[in-house]
């Protein structure tokens, strides 16, 4: 059957090619190949007067324009004026499926085929472009008329250029500077918050986790119960890193002369040497929750217990990967990259974007119209003080997203959990946990692993060459919140709390406090009515979405 079909169908829907009876020059080969007209068009194609004036085609000409499918699309157009039935469509239907055929046996036809196909879509992409650039020039004239109608009812009322009000962008520079201060120094406030700076899968007996905390260094271990236990990485003796001795009986031991403390700091054995009552090392208090060892780098006592419901994976997840990466930027710096969405088509190129569309502001526009938001990812992110960025993304199938869809309605999710611990000026430590409600079967494999770190590195790597630049400008100078816009809301928010805790004013944390919330992609881009007026809004507003 296909081989009939593949010798039937280009009769049918190309030009044949001539017989040998029909190859030979002039009119008569023309005559010999033309098909006959059907008799349900006679009298429509004009008087013989005027076929005489016609010119004769060639035979490729001819060929091209009678072909059976042009004779069998004129004679259903008729019946169809006829008789008022689509009989078209179904035509159209069957060529599209002969075309496949004719592609799948003819791989010359079918690279004709994408041909076409490619260039159809550039057609469509100009076009686009096109439309875009008269709505851009609209805007601009518009812009320009509203200019012209200001200076003239300034005229008619006597004003004069000095008195005329200042546009809404130069009325904000000094209140947006204020309210969005931003640098690299990190206030000692921040000290008082419960910090999650290892994963308990870590804490193996007899194992130790070093890491540093505003500067300080620390090391983790599981002292004689079991408990977690955090101190100061110097031993007290000789100031030696005690993570380069070992854990033993449940105390850890500096390898310089083996004094031994307890998970309490207390100094419990001196070889060598008569003991000496009264010494320790410095001990951080310490929580275990959730698969997160937390400690309280602060000068107060905590005031709350650990916020263990952040950490935790939602229902239905299980949790595929925990990493852990050094990251030499502010830990500032990598919660705004973290918290910024729309960077992504642009950055992320190569890694878990590519191929996201830019959102179109024009959906934007038309979604509030009609009092809702354009979702372009299925993405919800929320920022969790003091250092924490939640997401979850929705998944139509592995590894694809789901445009105009909000995260909850998908099949599949993704649950990210990053916690960047500000390790010192200019130094991060990023916790990474991944979670997942499918594909649970997938933690088991060998290597696993070891792969998802691949690619923690290859995003990671993305963002850090612009934020390590954006580090290195805050340092000549530059100040990276001039100019806030509509999608930077959990970036502003972020730094708003930020800057109400250094400023130690309660009723401003409070107020920054509660527009900590989770945010929608389409939330995060939307725009506002007055969007003009959006960095005052950044300034001293809620900046609701």
């Amino acid at each position: 059957m296909i081989g009939s079909s593949a010798q039937f169908t280009p009769a049918l829907f190309g030009p044949s090619r001539p017989s040998k009876q029909s190859r030979g020059c002039g009119v008569a080969a023309v005559s010999q190949q033309a098909p006959v007209a059907s008799p349900m068009r006679t009298g429509t194609r004009g008087t013989s007067e005027q076929k005489s004036n016609r010119k004769p085609l060639s035979l490729e000409q001819q060929s091209a324009l009678n072909t059976p499918l042009d004779v069998l699309t004129d004679d259903l157009r008729f019946l169809q004026a006829k008789t008022g039935l689509d009989l078209l469509t179904p035509l159209q239907e069957v060529k599209e499926v002969h075309d496949q055929v004719v592609a799948a046996l003819n791989p010359i036809a079918g690279e004709k085929m994408q041909e076409d196909l490619e260039g159809r879509i550039t057609a469509l992409q100009s076009e686009l472009e096109r439309a875009h650039c008269e709505v851009h020039c609209s805007e601009e004239q518009l812009e320009s008329t509203i200019e012209e109608l200001t200076r003239l009812e300034m005229a008619a009322h006597g004003f004069t250029e000095q008195q005329r009000p200042q546009p809404p962008d130069k009325q904000r520079s000094s209140g947006r500077n204020r309210q969005l201060q931003s640098d690299l120094d990190l206030p000692e406030q921040l000290q008082d918050f419960w910090y999650p700076v290892a994963f308990s899968s870590q804490m193996k007996d007899g194992a130790m986790v070093t890491m540093e905390l505003f500067g300080q260094p620390w090391v983790l271990f599981r002292d004689a119960q079991g408990l977690p236990s955090c101190v100061k990485d110097a031993c007290a003796h000789r100031a030696c890193p005690l993570s380069l001795g070992s854990v033993v009986d449940g105390c850890i031991q500096c390898p310089y002369h083996g004094w031994q403390y307890d998970g309490s700091g207390n100094c419990t054995k001196m070889p060598s040497t008569a003991f000496c009552r009264g010494i320790s090392v410095s001990t951080l208090p310490v929580s275990e929750a959730e698969g997160f060892v937390w400690v309280w780098p602060g000068r107060s006592v905590p005031e709350h217990n650990v916020p263990q419901q952040v950490t935790r994976p939602p229902d239905g997840f299980t949790v595929h990967a925990e990493l852990i990466l050094e990251v030499p930027v502010e830990h500032g710096l990598l919660l705004e990259n973290l918290l910024d969405l729309a960077h992504a088509p642009f950055t992320h190129t190569s890694t878990f974007a590519k191929g996201w569309p830019v959102p179109d502001v024009v959906k934007f526009n038309a979604a509030r119209m009609l009092g809702g938001n354009w979702e372009p990812y299925p993405i919800d992110m929320a920022f969790e003080p003091p250092c924490m960025v939640l997401s979850t993304i929705g998944l139509a199938q592995p590894g694809k997203i789901e445009r105009g869809a909000r995260a909850e309605s998908c099949k599949n999710h993704l649950h990210q959990l990053h916690v960047c611990l500000p390790a010192g000026p200019g130094r991060t430590r990023l916790l990474y946990r991944m979670s997942m409600d499918f594909l649970h079967w997938t933690k088991a494999v060998p290597g696993i692993q070891a792969f998802w770190a691949h690619i923690a590195q290859q995003v990671m790597g993305e963002d850090l060459v612009l934020v390590a630049g954006q580090q290195d400008r805050m340092l000549r100078g530059a100040d990276v919140w001039a100019n806030p816009v509509a999608y930077d809301k959990l970036g502003v928010r972020y730094r708003r709390w930020r800057n109400s805790v250094a400023d130690g004013s309660s009723a401003e944390r409070a107020q920054a406090e509660a527009e900590l919330r989770p945010m929608s992609a389409g939330e995060l881009f939307n725009i506002p009515a007055d969007g003009c007026q959006l960095g005052e809004t950044c300034d001293v507003g809620d900046l609701h979405p």
